[in-house]
């Protein structure tokens, strides 16, 4: 079964600045540029006679296209053993909206997404146990703008794990139904 997830890809350009953001973090697992997306809605493990009908849900969502600015680190957990570090995205209205949307039609196919409040980011480093502190990080880019970009499209990727970390496969990109 394929473990499956809604997400919003992320321009080169911005994803090479956020690459500039890695430091030296005991237990820190750093995201590669192919890693870097904002997940919208995470499906797990689905099975494959669903997958159509998951496609065909997806498409057509009424929303015009909308900009989003990439800034500002963060962290889940406490600042000095993190779990992961992140980097916001603003105005989080229209990132919500879609997650919404999607999440809306998903569970009208019985799919059940996962339930905990959503908060669009993007992640930059997982941490292990006894993960070393963030704070300097965080002090250094907490304010930092890193770019902004249109969207316009979501897309379905596939999640399989790999030896460096899980590797995103795109299934399919539905664009914005109202866009230009």
């Amino acid at each position: 079964m394929p473990r499956l997830f809604f997400g919003l890809e992320i321009p080169a350009e911005i994803k090479e600045r956020l690459l500039m953001v890695r430091a030296v973090v005991p237990g820190a697992r750093w995201q590669s540029a192919e890693q870097m997306h904002i997940t919208l809605l995470f499906l797990g493990l689905t099975e494959e006679a669903r997958l159509s009908a998951v496609c065909d849900a997806a498409r057509y969502v009424p929303m015009e296209t909308f900009e989003v600015d990439v800034a500002g680190l963060g962290c889940f957990g406490q600042p000095r053993s993190p779990r992961n570090l992140w980097v916001g995205v603003q105005p989080v209205a229209p990132v919500v909206s879609l997650h919404d949307t999607l999440k809306d039609r998903m569970e009208s196919l019985g799919l059940a997404p996962e339930s905990r409040i959503f908060r669009p980011h993007i992640t930059l480093a997982r941490f292990r146990r006894r993960a070393g502190s963030a704070e300097s990080l965080l002090a250094r880019h907490g304010e930092t703008a890193f770019g902004r970009f249109p969207v316009n499209q979501f897309v379905l990727f596939e999640s399989t794990q790999g030896p460096g970390g899980s590797v995103y496969k795109v299934i399919e990109r539905f664009p914005l139904s109202l866009s230009d």
